[in-house]
C-alpha cells in the first residue's frame, strides 16, 4: 500500500510540474505573439496610412498623443491621437480621416485673389492655439470644452464664433505680423498665369513683371524660403517644417531629404531680384550644401536671384552659425515665430568662400578632388576625431540622434588618440606655403586653417586668451588664419582656454604638401583618408549671409560674452594681411 501511495504522490507532483510548465510557457508565449501581431498590424497600417498621407492635399501627422486638448474636426468628438494636417492645422481620428480629406479643404498654396485684389480670411473650426485672444471682444478663445472658434490659416487671427461676423476688415486678410515673409498664394497664381499665357516673352520681361506683383504685395516684401534637413544633429527638423508649414505658406517650406537644394532654390527665379531670403535649418555641412547650390545659380546666370541666407543650427558643431551670431545649437528655446522675427532684423554681410584643391601625388592624370569650404580645414587629430566619428555613424546612424551623444563620441576618440598619437610627427611628413613663402614648423600633431572665428564646437581659435589678444577675424577680408596644434590633449585645452595655438600665419593662398604616409583631413566636418599630395586652398567667391549681432555667442560672463560677439562681426577692423609667423 505504501509503494502505491509513493506511486500516486509522484505522478500527482509530476502532473503538477507539467501543469506548471504548460502556464509559464503560456504566460511567455502569448505576450510575445500578442506583441508580434500587433507589430504586423502597426507595420501594415503604417504603410496603408503612408500610401493615403502621400496621395491626401493635406499635409498629414499622426500623434498617438496630442499634447494639448484636442477635437475631431469632423465629428466634434474629443481625441486623444489621431492625425493633424500640418499646413492648415485641421484634426482628425483615424475614423473620420478619410471624410475630413475629402471635405475639409487645406491651406491653398497658388489661387487668385478676389475682385479688389485681396486676400479672403481661410477660417478653421476649432483647436485654436492656448491662449488664443479673440480679435474682436479681446477674450480668450478656445477655452470651452468642445469644437469652438475660428482660426485663419493666414494670418493666425483668431475669434470666436459670435465674433466672427462683427469683424472690422470683413473677410479680409492682410497674412498678419509675418506678411512680409510669406508668399501669398495670389502671387503665385498670377505668376503661372503669365508663365501659361506668354512663355516666350515672360523671360525678357520677368524683372518688370515680379516687380509689378511684388508692389502689390507691400514695400519691404522679402520673402523667406525654409530648408531643413530632418537629419541633422538632434532631428528636430521633421518638427520645424511643421511649425512653419502652418505660419507660412507651404510652398516655401522644404524638406531636403526629399528634395535637393539646387531644386528648391529654383522658386528664387519667380520672385523679385535680390528680395529672397534662406533659413537654413541644420549643421554646418547643410549650409554647405546650400551655399553649393547657390553657387551653381550664378554659373546658370542668375545672379540677380541669389538669396540672403540665415542659419538655425540643428547639427553639432554649429561653428559657422556660432561665427554669425546665431548661438551654438537650437533645441527649441525659442518659438518659430521669434526666429522669424529674427530674420526681419538681421543685417546682410558678406562671407569668403574657399576652393580646396586636393592633388594626389603620382596620379598626374586624374583630375583633382575640388571641394569647397566655408569654415576650416584640418589635417591631424581633430580630423582623426571627425573621421572616426563619420565612420561610426554610417554604421549605425540611428545611435547619433542626440546632439549629447554625438559630442560625447568625439570625447571618446578624443582620449583615445591622447593615448595612441597617430598624428605625431606631422612636422616631418608635410610642408607648409602661405603666399608663397615655406613656413617653418615646429613639432606639431596638426595644421588647422581657419576661415571664421569658431572652431571645435564653439572656441575662439585665432584670437586664443592671455593679455595678448590677437586681432579678431573678418569674414569678408580674403584671408586664412593657420594655425598649428600638438595633439588631442593641447586640442582639448584650447577649447577649455587653458591654452593657445600655435599662430603660423595669415594668408590668401595656402599650399600643403604632404610627402609621405595617409593621414586623415577634413573640410567643414566632412573628413577622409588621405595619401601623399598637395592641397591647394585658394579665394573661390562670397556669401550673401545674414547676422544676428545681437545674440550672445558664449559661454562667458555678460561683459566678455559682448566684446567677443562684438568682436566676431564682420565689420570689425581688418586683419592685417599677409603671411607672418606667430608663436604662442
Amino acid at each position: 500500500m505504501s509503494m502505491e501511495g509513493d506511486e500516486g504522490n509522484r505522478d500527482q507532483s509530476s502532473r503538477e510540474e507539467w501543469t506548471l510548465l504548460f502556464w509559464t510557457t503560456l504566460a511567455v508565449v502569448v505576450p510575445v505573439i500578442i506583441t508580434l501581431w500587433c507589430s504586423v498590424q502597426r507595420s501594415k497600417r503604417k504603410i496603408h496610412m503612408k500610401d493615403f498621407f502621400r496621395k491626401s492635399k493635406h499635409g498629414w501627422h499622426c500623434t498617438d498623443l496630442f499634447n494639448k486638448p484636442t477635437y475631431c474636426c469632423v465629428c466634434q468628438q474629443h481625441i486623444l491621437q489621431g492625425a493633424v494636417c500640418d499646413c492648415c492645422g485641421v484634426c482628425a481620428d483615424e475614423t473620420c480621416l478619410r471624410r475630413a480629406d475629402r471635405s475639409l479643404v487645406c491651406k491653398e498654396i497658388m489661387a487668385p485673389s478676389r475682385t479688389d485684389g485681396t486676400l479672403a480670411h481661410r477660417w478653421v473650426r476649432g483647436n485654436v492655439p492656448l491662449c488664443s485672444v479673440c480679435a474682436v471682444c479681446k477674450e480668450q478663445c478656445g477655452n470651452q470644452p468642445k469644437l469652438c472658434d475660428f482660426r485663419c490659416v493666414w494670418c493666425q487671427t483668431t475669434v470666436h464664433d459670435d465674433c466672427k461676423l462683427s469683424l472690422s476688415d470683413g473677410e479680409r486678410c492682410e497674412l498678419g505680423e509675418f506678411c512680409s515673409l510669406i508668399i501669398p498664394p495670389h502671387y503665385l497664381h498670377h505668376v503661372n498665369k503669365l508663365r501659361r499665357r506668354h512663355p516666350d516673352e515672360y523671360s525678357k520681361v520677368i524683372g518688370h513683371i515680379q516687380g509689378g506683383l511684388a508692389s502689390a504685395c507691400g514695400s519691404g516684401w522679402t520673402p523667406v524660403l525654409v530648408l531643413a534637413n530632418t537629419r541633422s544633429g538632434n532631428n528636430m527638423g521633421e518638427a520645424l517644417l511643421g511649425e512653419f508649414r502652418t505660419i507660412l505658406n507651404p510652398v516655401q517650406v522644404f524638406d531636403l531629404s526629399e528634395l535637393p537644394p539646387s531644386k528648391a532654390l529654383q522658386l528664387c527665379t519667380l520672385l523679385p531680384p535680390g528680395s529672397v531670403r534662406v533659413l537654413v535649418c541644420g549643421g554646418d555641412g547643410t549650409v554647405g550644401w546650400v551655399l553649393d547650390a547657390i553657387d551653381t545659380m550664378k554659373l546658370k546666370g542668375q545672379d540677380q536671384f541669389i538669396p540672403r541666407v540665415m542659419i538655425l543650427p540643428l547639427g553639432t558643431g554649429n561653428d559657422l552659425s556660432n561665427s554669425l551670431g546665431w548661438g551654438s545649437g537650437y533645441a527649441g528655446e525659442i518659438p518659430v515665430e521669434q526666429v522669424l522675427r529674427n530674420i526681419l532684423e538681421a543685417e546682410v554681410v558678406k562671407m569668403d568662400r574657399w576652393k580646396v584643391q586636393v592633388a594626389s601625388k603620382g596620379l598626374y592624370f586624374r583630375k583633382p578632388k575640388v571641394l569647397s569650404m566655408n569654415n576650416y580645414f584640418s589635417v591631424g587629430p581633430d580630423a582623426l576625431m571627425a573621421l572616426n566619428f563619420h565612420t561610426h555613424r554610417e554604421k549605425t546612424p540611428s545611435f547619433f540622434s542626440s546632439r549629447i551623444i554625438n559630442k560625447a563620441v568625439y570625447f571618446m576618440y578624443g582620449t583615445k588618440d591622447c593615448l595612441v598619437q597617430e598624428c605625431k610627427d606631422l612636422d616631418k611628413r608635410i610642408e607648409l606655403e602661405l603666399d608663397g613663402e615655406r613656413v617653418a614648423l615646429p613639432s606639431l600633431e596638426g595644421i588647422i586653417v581657419c576661415n571664421i572665428g569658431y572652431w571645435g564646437g564653439g572656441c575662439r581659435l585665432w584670437e586664443g586668451m592671455g593679455d595678448e589678444p590677437y586681432p579678431p577675424t573678418r569674414l569678408d577680408d580674403g584671408l586664412l588664419e593657420v594655425v598649428g596644434v600638438f595633439g588631442s590633449f593641447h586640442c582639448a585645452q584650447i577649447q577649455v582656454k587653458m591654452a593657445n595655438p600655435v599662430r603660423l600665419g595669415q594668408a590668401h593662398t595656402v599650399r600643403l604638401v604632404l610627402k609621405t604616409s595617409r593621414m586623415p583631413m577634413q573640410v567643414d566636418g566632412e573628413p577622409w583618408a588621405q595619401g601623399p599630395c598637395t592641397i591647394t586652398i585658394t579665394h573661390k567667391t562670397q556669401a550673401f549671409m545674414l547676422y544676428h549681432s545681437a545674440e550672445q555667442t558664449d559661454d562667458d560672463d555678460d561683459e566678455s560674452s559682448t566684446s567677443e560677439a562684438e568682436s566676431s562681426a564682420p565689420h570689425d577692423s581688418p586683419k592685417p594681411a599677409g603671411p607672418a609667423s606667430a608663436r604662442a
